[in-house]
């Protein structure tokens, strides 16, 4: 079997990019095709991978401000050549699902989520914007949703990374698709003793994960809070935190894992595609508190491994602390519950559901 992993971009490590790697390491004369490939910026393992980046690569600032290229991207992915291949995997967030395959090749994409910005965040995300850029991505935008509807179509089978996803998916591409969780290295952390008496949040400092929504309520609550990351927002975070917030900017895996061993509960206040770090806390056996929307449904039980808040406000927040501080926690259970994420169970599910659809795939076929 010939197999091709087409990804939107290689230019940082996130999880995404874990999925290409698992893929990867399931199918490892696979090459990968990408927009843009920032080598430098990518685990050692990904020099070792055979990578194939599109025209974009040569663009100018091209690995830093990929994302001002997304006009040219659909174009990007049309232009692989992917003739030959017997299945094509595509990793998406974005435009890879947008490639072009043959009717002997089976596409198989694993939605993290449908374009975001193009869909059900694309007010959020212009309002930020001056008027006249507004109309221009206005009419920009449009173009963009009719090619990303019409690429849905050119997908044989989709997976999605959530129920969440799932759900937009039907909605936005009127397709059904197959849930299985993304990884999380749950061997990678272990319950550890009691809880500090410190709450923490790990997350990029950006608008839509809303940590400064933690930190107002915390600075009015007056518990001790650390903040583990670096962002855009991070100066609009710092101005409203009081004196028992602590921002700790980017730190190493080892100190947030020992952080989060330590936590009295993680804070979780945006609204995620399925969100790694929550399930990453439990499996440290500690509980969590979330917004109760989007992916955290799906990865937090509800008073069993955390609590939830309802709205995106300082108040909810804060209703939602006082109701934890009542409550207790079982550690081993919270961390059984994380267990059910682990990477080992993500490559079975995927491994056995792609090998039934490559099956059917060639079963139908007309034979001479």
């Amino acid at each position: 079997m010939k197999v091709a992993i087409v990804h939107d971009w290689l230019t940082i490590y996130g999880g995404s990019e874990a999925i290409v790697r698992i893929l990867h390491g399931m199918f490892p004369q696979a090459p990968i095709y990408t927009s843009v490939y920032d080598r430098d910026n990518m685990p050692d393992d990904f020099k070792e991978m055979d990578i194939r980046p599109s025209f974009l690569q040569k663009m100018p600032l091209a690995k830093k401000k990929y994302t001002t290229y997304l006009p040219l991207m659909p174009r990007a992915f049309e232009q692989f050549d992917l003739t030959g291949y017997d299945l094509v995997i595509s990793s998406n967030t974005c435009c890879s699902k947008g490639v072009i395959t043959g009717p002997d090749t089976l596409h198989i994409c694993y939605c993290n989520t449908p374009m975001r910005y193009g869909w059900e965040f694309y007010h959020e995300y212009v309002d930020q914007k001056s008027a006249p850029a507004r109309f221009v991505i206005a009419g920009m935008m449009k173009k963009i949703r009719m090619w990303d509807r019409l690429s849905a179509d050119r997908v044989d089978v989709f997976i999605a990374n959530s129920g969440n996803v799932a759900r937009r998916i039907r909605k936005h591409y009127r397709r059904d698709a197959r849930v299985i969780y993304p990884p999380v290295r749950t061997q990678r952390f272990q319950a550890a003793g009691e809880a500090g008496d410190y709450y923490l949040a790990v997350s990029r400092l950006v608008p839509y994960k809303r940590i400064d929504l933690v930190a107002e309520a915390f600075t009015e609550l007056g518990l001790p809070l650390k903040i583990v990351g670096a962002g855009s927002e991070y100066e609009k975070i710092k101005a409203v935190s009081g004196s028992n917030v602590e921002l700790l900017g980017r730190l190493g895996d080892e100190e947030v894992i020992r952080l989060m061993q330590g936590c009295r509960a993680f804070l979780f206040p945006g609204e995620e595609d399925f969100g790694i770090t929550p399930v990453e806390a439990q499996a440290c056996g500690r509980p969590v508190i979330a917004y109760g929307k989007g992916g955290a449904l799906e990865t937090v039980k509800k008073n069993v491994t955390g609590v939830f808040f309802p709205e995106q406000t300082k108040a909810s927040v804060i209703q939602a602390v006082k109701e934890f501080e009542t409550m207790t926690f079982d550690s081993q259970v919270i961390r059984a519950h994380a267990e059910t994420f682990s990477e080992e169970r993500f490559i079975k599910e995927l491994r056995d559901f792609i090998m039934e659809q490559y099956e059917k795939f060639e079963s139908e076929k007309i034979r001479p």
